[in-house]
């Protein structure tokens, strides 16, 4: 599709995907993400008979989302969808490649923002268990992926993505590079510091080559751990866990933080622990248990 444009469509995208890698400071997962979606509307765009940028109007972007929902993208693929148009118009108006930004009167539909599943701690336990006596290499490793991921909070991409350097194993904090490059300190208990503890002497200078560098965690082959690896490891767990709901490493996540909560952390700290730029978005991948709420009110209400 994108060999297939104009030859001007195709360097207005050059100049967009540039600025995406080079300026704004974004992950190459969302780089990718928004560019494949700049090229489907190009092709979009070209297809109608544009064969300019300029050529690119309100009418064009809504007939490609209005294109996405006949296929039947969901509201969220279509709010994405939104969002990265805007993206690219907004680039095109800076860069002086068009005369107005056409994506400033697009209106999307909001995406329903739903919960993964949860855990219910005994399921959590039995999940961190699953792994319990493990002694070759690889089964050391994915007890510490489980712990870790639980004990944490942290993004699998943060996971993967710690070095052995990044371990303050006397404090017991990881130091994580998170959205955005912000970087922030997580605690991490007991069960997950003799998982480390295992890992860092039993486990990891098995697996290590000369090629591991400073990754904490390692694939068979001694290379940094592959995300993929982590969520293979998270579903298998999770899968031999009776009643427990399908869920990965963010739904592993999102357990630990509902579990933090209703154990009495405030929102604030919860934020801080996941590393959410925005109150709002800890509000809504986290929920306080009615229990929990009617403690609350009883403890601090005066008429309660």
């Amino acid at each position: 599709m994108r060999a297939a444009l104009p030859a001007p469509l195709a360097a207005a995208l050059e100049g967009y995907e540039d600025h995406l890698r080079t300026q704004r400071d974004v992950s190459a997962h969302t780089v990718r993400g928004y560019v494949a979606d700049a090229v489907a509307l190009l092709d979009h765009l070209a297809r109608r008979g544009g064969g300019q940028v300029h050529d690119l109007d309100l009418s064009t972007v809504r007939s490609w989302l209005a294109q996405g929902r006949t296929r039947g993208h969901s509201r969220a693929t279509i709010a994405r969808h939104a969002a990265s148009a805007r993206s690219f118009t907004a680039w095109l108006r800076r860069a002086g490649l068009t005369p107005e930004d056409v994506g400033l009167r697009l209106v999307s539909p909001k995406a329903h923002r739903t919960l993964p599943g949860v855990l219910a701690p005994e399921q959590a336990k039995a999940v961190l268990e699953s792994k319990a006596g493990a002694d070759e290499p690889v089964g050391l490793r994915d007890a510490l992926v489980l712990e870790l991921l639980y004990a944490s909070g942290i993004r699998v991409s943060e996971l993967v993505g710690l070095d052995v350097d990044d371990v303050d194993r006397g404090r017991r904090l990881l130091r994580v590079l998170g959205k955005g490059s912000k970087e922030r300190s997580v605690p991490f208990g007991v069960p997950a510091e003799r998982a480390l503890d295992a890992w860092l002497t039993r486990g990891r200078p098995a697996l290590a080559t000369p090629h591991s560098g400073p990754a904490l965690l390692l694939g068979a082959r001694g290379r940094r751990l592959d995300p993929r690896e982590v969520r293979r490891t998270v579903h298998a767990a999770v899968a031999g866990t009776e009643g427990a709901p399908d869920i990965g490493p963010h739904g592993l996540r999102h357990s630990a933080a509902t579990h933090v909560l209703e154990g009495g952390a405030d929102l604030r700290s919860v934020q801080e622990l996941l590393g959410h730029a925005s109150l709002a978005t800890t509000q809504i991948y986290t929920h306080v248990t009615v229990e929990r709420l009617r403690a609350v009110h009883a403890q601090a209400h005066p008429r309660a």
